[in-house]
């Protein structure tokens, strides 16, 4: 049975950015950009006032004030500005334009208004209230690295850089594959023994988040030949197959068999930890398989830990793998020695509280937790108070 850090680094080896195509910003949120994004022009592109006031030449309030200079025209946003004229001040408005000839922006609550005529108090410093040009980015300086997840500030951040559309590396095709007898839609009428099948609604709106595209497959029942065509159909077209459910050793397990049936070949199928110990990794030709457990908390632990990075480094995420952070114990954890635990909690601040319910079946747990703590394998827990390694499910 691999360690949890034998397991990921085998998951991972060798993993490859798909393609790369070009995006519209509308349809670039969650993507991985594919080269650097240079300033093509300055940022911003002209010197522009950061306040509503007056723009003036600095020299013009010299000698002993206060000082009184006509106003003469204006700058509007979205205009081509006036020259200042010698001795006068412009009506200016922010992000307007900075007039020719002046080098400063007084605020017009320092300014008092008397007709056409401007009382200044006060001198202000070359360049006061002035947003110069290319003081965010200068020609050819790097506004996003290759590798940058786009967020809406990064696609933000494009759109002022002028682009329309970018380079970006092609989303992974990820099929969902769940299975088993007691599997139902949501909101269908429920059966003895039956559950709404939950896994895949979970992981189909997780690889979105990751950008991806989720091929959500039909459920299928424990029966071999069903399984079979269902696995061959999911690793049509796909750069990864998800199964979840039927990869432990039971006689209704069949994922595992049919998987190997459809030509796959399997690298290891048991790891140490809690929850999540029955996981399958392998690969039919160039298509990358995760078989997760089939419990609710299983199948979203473990593709929190090992399936998420693997999508992050098919998208080209240059930051696949999510790093731990140290948070303090409010309370005490115990666990059983022998593998590695991830425990739900939540995180206040520094302080990291476990959630009651930890079983494998409760999907309340996941839902409510926005962490796992991390007890390792040759441990028995910690005493509250103790500084422990948690994983921030937000991260991923």
């Amino acid at each position: 049975m691999l360690s949890f850090d034998e397991a990921r680094e085998r998951i991972l080896r060798d993993v490859e950015p798909l393609g790369t195509e070009r995006a519209l910003l509308a349809d670039a949120l969650g993507r991985v950009l594919a080269e650097a994004l240079t300033a093509a022009q300055p940022m911003p592109a002209f010197d522009y006032s950061a306040m509503d006031g007056y723009a003036v030449r600095s020299a013009d309030l010299s000698g002993a004030g206060p000082w009184s200079l006509p106003v003469a025209g204006e700058s509007r946003t979205g205009a081509t500005p006036p020259e200042l004229a010698a001795g006068a001040a412009c009506r200016i408005f922010t992000g307007a334009a900075l007039p020719l000839g002046a080098d400063a922006v007084v605020m017009q609550e320092d300014v008092e208004r008397d007709g056409e005529q401007a009382r200044f108090e006060s001198r202000p410093a070359v360049g006061s209230h002035v947003r110069k040009r290319g003081e965010d980015l200068d020609v050819g300086g790097l506004g996003l690295a290759a590798g940058t997840r786009l967020g809406p500030a990064q696609i933000g951040l494009a759109a002022a850089m002028d682009r329309a559309e970018l380079p970006v590396f092609v989303r992974p095709r990820v099929s969902i594959l769940c299975t088993g007898d007691e599997l139902r839609a949501p909101g269908s009428p429920a059966r003895p023994g039956s559950i709404p099948e939950s896994n895949g609604q979970a992981l189909s709106a997780t690889l979105r988040v990751l950008g991806a595209a989720p091929r959500l497959l039909p459920y299928v029942r424990d029966d071999r030949e069903a399984t079979l065509a269902a696995v061959r159909d999911a690793l049509s077209g796909a750069d990864l197959l998800l199964t979840v459910g039927g990869v432990s050793v039971g006689e209704h397990d069949l994922v595992r068999p049919a998987l190997e049936a459809a030509g796959a070949r399997l690298d290891f199928w048991k790891v140490a930890i809690r929850p999540g110990k029955p996981l399958v990794f392998g690969r039919c030709g160039a298509t990358r398989i995760l078989g997760l457990p089939g419990n609710p908390v299983s199948a979203q632990v473990t593709f929190a830990l090992f399936g998420a990075p693997l999508v992050r480094m098919l998208a080209g995420d240059r930051k696949p793998v999510p790093g731990f952070r140290r948070a303090r114990l409010t309370q005490a954890v115990r666990q059983k020695a022998g593998r590695m635990s991830f425990v739900r909690g939540t995180l206040d601040g520094d302080a990291v509280t476990p959630l009651p319910n930890q079983a494998s079946g409760a999907p309340t747990s996941m839902a409510w937790a926005d962490c796992l703590l991390v007890v390792p394998a040759e441990s028995e827990g910690f005493a509250a108070g103790a500084e422990v390694s948690v994983l921030a499910l937000g991260s991923l």
